[in-house]
C-alpha cells in the first residue's frame, strides 16, 4: 500500500488542485491532507478533488514536520509499505509513482527516493546536497555570490551532472518517497523544527540506516517560490531552524559530516570513472 501526506497552510487552490489530481490518477491509495490553516475553507475542495483524501483539521498550526508526523502515523496505522511526503506545489505524471515503487521494490536497501525535480519552465533544481556546514547555509545568505559560488556548487554536488542514480546525503523534502520500515527506525520528523531544516535533520538520520537515493529516471515539477528569500518572517524562521540544526549536530566540530561528505564524493568519483 502507498499513502501520501500533504500539509496545507493557506495553500493556493490552484496548487492543491494540481497535486490532488496527480495523486488521484496515480497508484497512491490514500492521501492524508493535514490542514494547519486558520480555517478549514480548503476542506470541500480537497474532498471534491479526490476520493482518496482523508482531511485532517483542528490540530492548529503544528508545523510542517509535526503535521507530516500525523500523516506518517496514519500510514503506519494502515500498514502502508511506502509513504510519500508531498509539498502542495508539486505535480507529476500518473506513472511517476509506479515507476518509483518498481525501483524501490527491487532495491530493499533504499529507504528514500527523490526523482529529478524541475521548475515549471523546465529548468533543473539542484536539490542534492552534502551535509551542510554553517558556511554552506549562512554564506548563501550573507556573502556576495562571487565569493560563495564555488562552495555552493560543491554543496549542491553540481559536478555529478544530476544524471546519475546515487546515494546522496541530503535530498529535498519537497517529495520524499519513503519506505515505512526505515522511517520507523528514525522516529519521523523532529518536531522541534517548526519550519525549515526538518527535512535535513530527518534525511541525515535516514541516511544512517538506509540509502537515500536520487533517481533522475523520472521527473516531477516543483513550482518553488523560495519565499524565505524575500519574506522577513520566513527568513527569520529559516535562520532559527538552521541554528537548531547546528546546535543539534555540531557547528565547527562534526566528524560525521566530514565522513559522510567524503564518502559521497568518493561514490560520485567512482560512478564517473565507470
Amino acid at each position: 500500500m502507498i499513502t501520501a501526506s500533504l500539509v496545507l497552510y493557506n495553500t493556493k487552490e490552484e496548487d492543491l488542485t494540481k497535486v490532488l489530481k496527480c495523486s488521484q490518477q496515480s497508484i497512491i491509495e490514500r492521501v492524508f491532507v493535514i490542514d494547519n490553516s486558520p480555517t478549514d475553507k480548503l476542506r470541500d475542495i480537497a474532498k471534491r478533488l479526490s476520493d482518496k483524501v482523508e482531511y485532517v483539521y483542528g490540530q492548529g498550526n503544528i508545523g510542517y514536520g509535526g503535521a507530516h508526523n500525523v500523516g506518517l502515523q496514519k500510514a503506519k496505522d494502515c500498514n502502508a509499505t511506502y509513504h510519500i511526503v508531498l509539498n502542495p506545489d508539486i505535480y507529476f505524471e500518473p506513472n511517476t509513482i509506479s515507476s518509483i515503487e518498481f525501483f524501490m521494490a527491487g532495491h530493499n536497501d533504499v529507504g528514500l527516493v527523490l526523482p529529478k525535480v524541475i521548475y515549471p519552465n523546465g529548468d533543473l533544481q539542484y536539490l542534492c546536497k552534502l551535509l551542510p556546514s554553517p558556511l554552506d547555509i549562512f554564506g548563501r545568505r550573507l556573502l556576495p555570490e562571487r565569493m560563495i559560488k564555488h562552495r555552493n556548487d560543491r554543496f549542491e554536488m553540481r559536478q555529478m551532472g544530476y544524471d546519475k542514480v546515487w546515494n546522496c546525503p541530503i535530498l529535498s523534502g519537497c517529495f520524499m518517497f519513503l519506505r515505512m520500515s526505515d522511517v520507523e527506525k528514525t522516529g519521523g520528523f523532529d518536531e522541534r523544527f517548526f519550519m525549515y531544516f526538518e527535512d535535513f535533520d530527518m534525511m541525515r538520520r535516514l541516511h544512517k540506516v538506509c540509502k537515500t537515493v536520487y533517481y533522475p529516471k523520472v521527473t516531477i515539477v516543483h513550482n518553488h517560490a523560495a519565499e524565505h528569500h524575500t519574506n522577513k518572517a520566513l527568513l527569520k524562521a529559516s535562520i532559527q531552524s538552521a541554528i537548531k540544526y547546528f546546535n543539534k549536530w555540531g557547528w565547527v566540530i562534526d566528524l560525521e559530516r566530514y565522513r559522510v561528505n567524503k564518502k559521497a564524493f568518493d561514490e560520485i568519483n567512482h560512478i564517473s570513472d565507470n
